[in-house]
């Protein structure tokens, strides 16, 4: 993996933003950053998310007459592994150069304590399949995967054990308290 791409992923854990986007920026401030080559999605009239390729931003809305809130993004880092560095966006590519298929959560991890970064271990429903870890001064939690899912097959992709499955923010300290709480006696 090209240094380069390290470090947006440092980035983003580090300072909880992609290129500056936070989670809770309107869909306009998010696309003035990204550019406007995305997909927008729409479940609802009460909410929406705009796939960038690698990354996605999600925003909620009260009813049609209000403003759009920021409520999250996620790195869908498993994207990589089906199409390469062609799934990134051009804004990303152009400051962090080409992307590896795989982020690997040890060199992750390990390239965050250099920076004196902790990411702490929480419980999850998706154990053993899938860990989950969040570092407490960006909000971001990192999801890796642990455990090949049994019955599911792959036309394209080769999604490796030990590589990081996606990285999101903004997560809670409240929400981090519910998931130990919820699934804590599980990973005994």
């Amino acid at each position: 993996m090209t240094p380069h791409s390290l470090a947006f992923y440092v980035d983003v854990v580090t300072s909880g933003t992609v290129l500056g986007a936070k989670p809770t920026d309107s869909p306009d401030q998010v696309t003035a950053l990204l550019g406007p080559d995305f997909a927008e999605n729409s479940l609802d009239d009460h909410s929406m998310w705009r796939d960038y390729g690698l990354v996605e931003f999600f925003w909620l809305r009260e009813s049609p007459d209000h403003p759009w809130e920021g409520h999250h993004f996620s790195l869908q880092v498993h994207r990589l592994s089906y199409w390469g560095s062609s799934i990134v966006n051009k804004a990303i590519r152009e400051r962090y150069g080409r992307f590896d298929r795989h982020l690997r959560f040890d060199k992750l991890r390990h390239l965050l304590a250099n920076r004196g970064l902790r990411l702490e271990d929480v419980p999850d429903a998706n154990a053993p399949a899938f860990t989950l870890h969040w570092q407490p001064a960006s909000q971001v939690s990192v999801t890796a995967l642990r455990e090949r899912e049994w019955g599911r097959h792959r036309r394209r992709g080769n999604d490796l054990v030990g590589d990081v499955h996606k990285i999101s923010s903004s997560m809670t300290a409240g929400q981090v308290a519910w998931h130990r709480e919820r699934y804590g006696r599980r990973d005994g």
